[in-house]
């Protein structure tokens, strides 16, 4: 299990910091303490860094009325089908559709970002162009599950043909209706509910306080799925690799299991893999633990059966 440093504190200290800890707990996974401004440097990273930064629990946000789902899913059916020549119906609802070429990996992409400033916060895709859509990292609390998009972003940049999905809005924003992972009316659900249909295997990424699964670095399930090859597969990586694992199929694992989580529960009617990955704030905060955590995913290979 990694480490996790320990400090000394006077009594006035620990009176403040327990009634932290009780303030956190009560929000499991929400740790959405600041995080520091990205540089704009015109990467993929600081596009995707500043998209992030910009995300509040008070900003303006509103689910997507039917007709408008419609038009999300059949934008993004022809924009992973068709790219940058057919993004019509997004445009209509707000997105700014762009190609481009990782600087970082020389893979040419497509970016789908909502308009910003308005209540159509509806999100960030990107889609890896080096190769045939295979698998979709999805990134649902943005600015509460502190760097998971950096794990999300990690994680697309090795894996050719990607699909990476980030909410538009602070799962609290509209008195949490902008919550995507418990929510079937918003844009994120119906593009990961599009990928699902076409067989795609799905890994999303979330975060927890160190506190409430204190003896566990990393919480796998596979939402309302059975566990499959692929999801034990990462469980074994992810062991190996000296973190502490809390595999949901064989051990209780809190109120961090997934099973209301409505893309899993999609992902399950369409029988294809869901893997919901809680990591604690430590693996989170640690660069060599992030890479760790996706090289472990990248050899369990979760798009083979």
């Amino acid at each position: 299990m990694i480490s996790r440093k320990r400090m000394l504190l006077s009594v006035t200290s620990v009176v403040v910091a327990l009634a932290l800890v009780l303030t956190i707990v009560l929000v499991l996974g929400d740790d959405e303490a600041s995080a520091p401004a990205p540089a704009p440097d015109g990467s993929l990273g600081s596009v995707v860094a500043e998209f992030t930064a910009a995300l509040s629990a008070e900003q303006d946000y509103r689910s997507p009325k039917a007709d408008e789902r419609r038009k999300a899913a059949d934008g993004f059916a022809a924009l992973v089908d068709a790219g940058r020549t057919a993004p019509a119906d997004l445009e209509k609802l707000g997105f700014s559709v762009k190609d481009g070429v990782d600087a970082d990996t020389g893979r040419p992409y497509t970016i789908a970002t909502n308009e910003s400033g308005t209540e159509r916060a509806w999100g960030m895709y990107l889609i890896d162009r080096s190769a045939p859509p295979s698998l979709v990292i999805e990134v649902p609390h943005p600015a509460s599950d502190l760097r998971t998009e950096l794990f999300g972003l990690d994680y697309f940049r090795q894996v050719p043909g990607a699909v990476l999905l980030i909410a538009g809005a602070h799962r609290k924003a509209d008195d949490g209706r902008a919550d995507v992972a418990h929510e079937v009316d918003s844009v994120f659900h119906v593009v990961a509910s599009l990928l699902a249909g076409r067989g795609m295997t799905q890994v999303q990424l979330h975060g927890f306080d160190d506190q409430n699964m204190p003896d566990d670095d990393i919480v796998l399930s596979a939402g309302a799925s059975v566990a499959g090859d692929p999801v034990r597969r990462a469980a074994d990586r992810l062991a190996g690799g000296e973190f502490a694992v809390c595999r949901a199929w064989t051990s209780s694992c809190g109120a961090l299991e997934g099973m209301k989580n409505v893309q899993g529960r999609a992902a399950a009617e369409e029988g294809t893999a869901f893997l919901h990955v809680e990591m604690s704030r430590t693996v989170r905060d640690s660069a060599p633990a992030r890479a760790a955590v996706v090289r472990a995913l990248i050899e369990a290979d979760l798009r083979k059966a």
